[in-house]
């Protein structure tokens, strides 16, 4: 029998499409990656959503103004008070709502308690992701602390309800106060050790330094935000560029990385929980007197003086919620801990909104991961994900 020796001599090598996930811890489970590879290299990278779904937007819409608070918690549920922040921000747009200087200091001290809780969440899963375990255990007992405060005011450890139209739902007591200084003092030392097994470990660098490179054109054109967009050099920052609440009158800096890759944004995020530390400690020192809610004096149940017209109205408010105009519309924008995070709200002269719109920062990084991956390493995948720190409650909405 004659064999044909051109079949041995030719060697035919050709792409194929992986399923990447859909249990990929990162995205909690939800995200799914049609990846097509060339051996070890990333050609291309469709993500698939739709997994999680759940309509938020339009559940908001069947609801009171008071009732579609508790949705923004559960978007991206590692910054929960932020995104109450952008909602109660539109809503006292679309009313006129007169915010008092104590609410403003209230509200910017437990944005940045979010932002370090969900900074201490993205390094550390990156770093177990890329396999360092210690950093996950150490954040996680800082979280610890930092959630016992939400829980002090609120209640609840994560979906809290805490910001409310007017302020917040509870003033902070000195005990309060007092603690929080005290965690941060000792928290600076922690952001320390984190750095010290991390930055100029061998191995942590490797899978890191030149990963995922994002440039300045790139970041702009995909509309990128937040750390994404400050790691290509870009100084953007909703706080400094249009500040809110009393940011203006705080100060502190904002990291920018140089090279745009995955380790840049390793270190601005390092840098940023340094910053906030800052701005919490500098609130704690001008926070002043006052009431905690404009509207306090309305709908609180004034026992004292046993008046049935403060009750009346305390029912009225809770359980009908604010009504306001008609085809007026409020956009606001805030500095989550991902980046620009916005809410549209329209009104149609009841306590419901007409129409509610939300946009997450981490939409629009996780379609920049095609680009991100090309010619990258399969296990380089997961350092890119890890970094754009994405969490599905907001992009799946």
């Amino acid at each position: 029998m004659l064999i044909n020796s051109n079949i041995f001599n030719k060697k035919q090598v050709r792409s194929y499409n992986l399923n990447f996930g859909p249990q990929h811890p990162s995205a909690h489970g939800v995200l799914r990656l049609i990846v097509k590879s060339f051996g070890e290299r990333v050609l291309k990278v469709d993500p698939h959503i739709g997994l999680l779904h759940r309509g938020t937007e339009k559940l908001i819409e069947y609801k009171n103004y008071l009732q579609a608070l508790p949705y923004f918690d559960r978007l991206d549920y590692v910054s929960m008070m932020i995104q109450e922040h952008a909602y109660v921000i539109a809503l006292e747009n679309l009313n006129n709502l007169e915010v008092t200087m104590r609410a403003q200091y209230i509200r910017v001290i437990f944005s940045e308690i979010t932002r370090i809780l969900n900074h201490l969440m993205s390094i550390t899963t990156h770093a177990l992701d890329v396999g360092a375990l210690t950093p996950f255990l150490w954040a996680f007992e800082e979280r610890e602390k930092l959630l016992e405060f939400y829980e002090k005011v609120s209640g609840a450890r994560m979906h809290a309800a805490y910001f409310r139209p007017g302020g917040v739902s509870e003033d902070l007591t000195k005990s309060i106060l007092e603690d929080i200084f005290i965690f941060c003092n000792q928290f600076i030392f922690r952001i320390n050790e984190i750095e010290d097994i991390l930055t100029n470990n061998r191995i942590w660098k490797q899978r890191l330094v030149g990963v995922g490179v994002v440039e300045r054109k790139e970041a702009l054109n995909w509309g990128f935000s937040g750390v994404m967009l400050r790691s290509a050099g870009i100084s953007h920052d909703i706080r400094k560029a249009q500040p809110y609440e009393v940011y203006d009158s705080l100060d502190f800096s904002i990291p920018i990385g140089v090279y745009g890759d995955s380790f840049d944004r390793y270190l601005i995020r390092l840098n940023e929980m340094r910053q906030s530390v800052k701005i919490i400690i500098d609130c704690l020192n001008k926070i002043p007197e006052g009431l905690h809610n404009t509207i306090d004096q309305l709908n609180k149940k004034d026992l004292s003086l046993n008046s049935m017209e403060t009750i009346i109205h305390h029912f009225h408010y809770y359980s009908e919620g604010i009504t306001t105009l008609s085809n007026i519309f409020s956009y606001s924008s805030v500095e989550s801990p991902k980046g620009e995070f916005n809410v549209l709200l329209v009104s149609n002269e009841s306590n419901k909104p007409n129409r509610c719109r939300i946009k997450a920062p981490g939409y629009l990084h996780l379609q920049g991961l095609d680009f991100m991956s090309r010619d990258a390493l399969i296990s380089d995948l997961v350092t890119i994900i890890g970094t754009q720190d994405i969490v599905f409650g907001e992009i799946d909405r």
